[in-house]
């Protein structure tokens, strides 16, 4: 049940942050000058922009210390995609291969 609500998320995640950023880069290409200039462009789109920042450090550090301490593997992929689509994406995702693997090392103990 569980991993179906954080798929569910994750494609979320996926598609609503890309359905305004593809019209961006459709209208003038990867242009990082005017994607900051319009992510700061007020006090409302800096509180935004700041809190994802902040929320993706935290993610970061919680990636790597929480799948350390469960040796998950590939933790530089959930990094990856939260650079590439955002904490929306990468956070749903990573709490669904979390919960894949705790339950793997609990299905382990139990034979």
């Amino acid at each position: 049940m569980i991993q179906s609500i954080y798929i569910s998320l994750a494609i979320l995640g996926l598609v609503l942050p890309y359905s305004q950023f593809i019209p961006f880069i459709l209208e003038h290409s990867l242009d990082i000058k005017l994607f900051f200039e319009q992510l700061f462009v007020n006090r409302i789109s800096s509180f935004f922009g700041m809190d994802v920042i902040v929320s993706s450090l935290v993610f970061w550090v919680f990636v790597f210390g929480e799948g350390t301490r469960l040796k998950m593997q590939n933790l530089w992929i959930y990094i990856a995609f939260n650079l590439m689509v955002g904490v929306s994406f990468g956070l749903p995702l990573f709490l669904l291969m979390r919960q894949r693997q705790i339950e793997q090392q609990s299905d382990k103990l139990s034979y």
